[in-house]
């Protein structure tokens, strides 16, 4: 134990000295899998890619043949391994195939786990990002069912069941398996999986070293001198296929800036005057409420009350140890006293970025809001074009003759 905790010390120290004197990033990252992160020593690639480009890693690693996220939920070493550190991220790979599985299966054998993990994540260190290996298809897909038996279908699943989870858990993801579809897409000649056509090759593994890289750090590994014992030409390629796929999309991968950890968020559900706020803030543990009257509150969750009519900004800061964010949202209140009636909308995808919104009462405006609380459009018809705009979280406030009504939409 000693010596265990001499070497951490030794590696912490080094870590910070190297960071004054040469301006490089580091990270310490935690591995939780299974073969497709023991082969080819996976953790130890991502720290030689990462040295090699000026950038330090400080690994380990909980991994074991065939384990699901509920293996490691019931394995005692993966929760003293969590919380051996406060690691910048840790790595949560799941069997090959479980993500792939109908949604309910997935549901109630992979989220559920995942939901554990992460929360013995966070508990550990707020600060930490629970980052998700979105592994790849096997080579010639999976016959038990009929959705994964070829190639495309099985990566399509993947991807889906990967990005559900995270998004579920407040967590993003490594998109190995969109980078290996990439390469197999546009260079066929690159063999990325051995014999069984489903563990990765040399290349394969080198593939997914690059796309962490990438996620991890937010830059490109090309120009990487580690190329193992490949190809110099195919080394490139593999690096290509990270670089674009993971930065030309880091919002797809729910891969924030460091500097934007926390995320606050809330919704609202109007009575007349008196309105019940939902904090949707991620990863905070502190809120600072202003409700554009004078009126403040710490709680999470609020209710306020409002004695005039007028619109009034709302403003939320939500903090943790790692940083805080602000989150800015008009409220109308058309008058004090009266309740609003019963009744709902509901928004219709037109497709390319279109949308409707119905309601059986007359709509008056729809004002739309970024994540950020920044005003995008209004709309005096119920019709909505988000297309012009980048694609992300958006808000909407249906004004109506009955009252006021809040839809979120993922765009």
């Amino acid at each position: 134990m000693k010596r265990n905790f001499m070497k951490l010390l030794f590696v912490s120290v080094f870590t910070g000295l190297l960071g004054i004197c040469f301006g490089q990033d580091s990270a310490k990252v935690l591995f939780i899998g299974n073969s497709y992160t023991y082969y080819n020593d996976l953790p130890q690639m991502v720290t030689d890619l990462a040295n090699s480009l000026g950038d330090f890693v400080y690994h380990d690693d909980q991994v074991q043949g065939g384990a699901t996220f509920q293996t490691h939920v019931n394995n005692a070493s993966t929760y003293t391994k969590i919380n051996s550190d406060q690691w910048d991220y840790v790595v949560l790979q799941a069997q090959s195939q479980e993500p792939s599985f109908p949604d309910a299966q997935v549901d109630a054998n992979t989220l559920a786990p995942a939901r554990i993990l992460v929360d013995s994540i966070y508990d550990n260190y707020l600060c930490s990002e629970a980052l998700f290996f979105m592994t790849w298809g096997r080579e010639n897909g999976d016959p038990q069912w009929q959705p994964i038996s070829t190639y495309d279908g099985m990566q399509s699943r993947l991807r889906t069941g990967y990005m559900r989870i995270a998004d579920s858990v407040q967590g993003s993801v490594a998109p190995v398996g969109i980078a290996w579809k990439r390469i197999r897409d546009n260079f066929p000649g690159i063999q990325l999986y051995v014999a069984d056509g489903s563990h990765p090759s040399l290349e394969g593994s080198y593939l997914a070293a690059c796309t962490f890289y990438a996620s991890i750090f937010r830059k490109s590994p090309v120009g990487s001198t580690f190329i193992s014992t490949l190809d110099p030409t195919v080394a490139l390629e593999l690096q290509t296929a990270a670089e674009f796929v993971v930065l030309d999309s880091l919002d797809q991968w729910n891969l924030r800036p460091t500097s934007e950890h926390t995320q606050a968020m809330f919704s609202y559900v109007q009575n007349g005057n008196s309105i019940l706020f939902t904090n949707e803030s991620t990863k905070a543990d502190q809120y600072s409420w202003d409700f554009g009257n004078g009126q403040f509150s710490s709680d999470e969750n609020p209710t306020m009350t409002y004695n005039s009519a007028g619109v009034y900004t709302v403003s939320l800061i939500s903090e943790s140890p790692c940083d805080s964010d602000t989150f800015n949202l008009n409220i109308t209140i058309n008058s004090v006293g009266l309740e609003d009636l019963n009744f709902s909308v509901k928004l219709l995808t037109k497709g390319n970025g279109n949308y409707e919104i119905q309601s059986p009462v007359s709509i008056l405006s729809v004002n739309v809001y970024g994540a950020d609380g920044r005003h995008v459009t209004t709309s005096e018809n119920g019709h909505i074009n988000l297309a012009p705009f980048e694609h992300g979280l958006y808000v909407m406030n249906v004004l109506t003759s009955s009252g006021m009504k809040q839809i979120k939409v993922v765009y």
